[in-house]
C-alpha cells in the first residue's frame, strides 16, 4: 500500500538530495504512517486504517466515529 492517509489525505512529496558536489538525484518525502485498528461501535466491527502520525492525535480528539464519517465523505471506503 502506498503511504497515503486515509483521513488527512497526506501523500508523499517529491524533490531532490543534494550531495556535497552539488549534484541531485530525486527522492521522496513520505509521511510517517501507520497501520491502527479502531473499534467501530455503531457498526460492531474492528477497522483497520492507514493513518499519518497527526491523523492518529486527531481521532485521539474527535473519535472514531467523527473520524470514519469525515473518511466516507471525502469518499474514501472504510
Amino acid at each position: 500500500m502506498s503511504a497515503h492517509c486515509q483521513l488527512t489525505g497526506a501523500k508523499p512529496g517529491f524533490g531532490n538530495t543534494i550531495s556535497h558536489s552539488h549534484r541531485r538525484t530525486s527522492r521522496r518525502f513520505d509521511p510517517n504512517t501507520q497501520r491502527r485498528r479502531y473499534w467501530l461501535p455503531s457498526e460492531g466491527r474492528h477497522i483497520r486504517l492507514t493513518l499519518s502520525t497527526k491523523a492518529i492525535k486527531t481521532v485521539d480528539t474527535i473519535g472514531i466515529e467523527a473520524a470514519v464519517a469525515r473518511i466516507r465523505a471525502r469518499g474514501g471506503k472504510v
